[in-house]
């Protein structure tokens, strides 16, 4: 009896205490991963470029622009900033910097808050922005997007302006990244804009009042496709040289009503004309 009690209990350590010892480091794993999957994230950027164009509109002309950028994230929420110097600013159709005509400038600070859930391949993402800038009047937007985690991602954002500039902005962009040569990729985008005034703000141009009195403005408003380099230079640091070419995607984008005293083209929308830019640039990243 003695025996087949002894033979009982070594036969549970021999069987039954690997299986616990198994399930004992599957448990340690699991909270390590939540552990590591829960820390914080984020990058820090500073990118040089030939101009500063913001969903078509041309915002620099005739100077390189530095934009320093940093995020961080923690559990689907992200806070990120985002900055524009001009190193020589000049009027352009969509740009006037008043009395800084021609001087360095510090003009712009964005700031944006989003949360992002992710269910399966599909990912959720709102926000709010708020657009610091020296040149017009301040503002804010929120916004909607939804993404597809599927080859060349398609990307449905929808942005409304609540403060100075009432409107709703519409944007489908694709990303596709290609392996090269081990970590370095080749970096293809697009993306086409859809713009829809509210207010008195959005009043188009009149020749025959010679004022901004007609119809809100609204249409299919500026397309932009790019190509890029991602090049790795250690874990955390890439260097991504870009370049990018806007265009108007309508008629009533780049449309301009004659020209004014000083001999400049008259927009037809009351924040400027559209037109085609090419911009190049390249951006330091680091990955935290």
């Amino acid at each position: 009896m003695k025996r087949s009690v002894v033979m009982a209990v070594m036969l549970f350590f021999i069987l039954f205490i690997p299986v616990l010892s198994f399930a004992d480091g599957e448990e340690k794993k699991a909270e390590e991963k939540k552990v590591e999957e829960a820390k914080v994230t984020g990058s820090a950027s500073i990118g040089v470029f030939s101009k500063y164009i913001f969903r078509g509109y041309e915002l620099s002309r005739d100077s390189a622009v530095i934009q320093p950028s940093l995020s961080a994230s923690y559990k689907g929420f992200t806070v990120s900033f985002w900055g524009n110097i001009d190193t020589s600013q000049h009027m352009t159709q969509s740009f006037n910097p008043g009395t800084a005509e021609g001087q360095k400038g510090y003009n712009e600070t964005d700031i944006t808050l989003s949360y992002t859930h992710s269910f399966s391949k599909l990912s959720l993402t709102g926000g709010y922005v708020y657009y610091g800038t020296k040149y017009a009047s301040e503002t804010e937007e929120f916004f909607l997007g939804i993404s597809y985690d599927t080859y060349g991602k398609p990307t449905l954002t929808v942005y409304r302006d609540v403060n100075a500039f009432p409107g709703t902005y519409i944007n489908l962009s694709f990303a596709h990244s290609f392996k090269l040569y081990k970590e370095m990729t080749l970096d293809l985008g697009a993306s086409f804009g859809y713009f829809a005034g509210s207010g008195n703000y959005w009043k188009t141009y009149e020749t025959g009042t010679g004022d901004y009195t007609g119809s809100e403005y609204s249409g299919f408003h500026d397309g932009m496709v790019k190509a890029g380099l991602t090049i790795p230079v250690t874990k955390s640091v890439s260097v991504q040289p870009t370049l990018q070419y806007w265009f108007p995607l309508s008629g009533d984008a780049k449309r301009t009503m004659g020209t004014d005293a000083a001999g400049g083209k008259i927009s037809c929308n009351p924040n400027g004309y559209l037109d085609n830019n090419l911009v190049g640039g390249l951006t330091v990243v680091f990955n935290f």
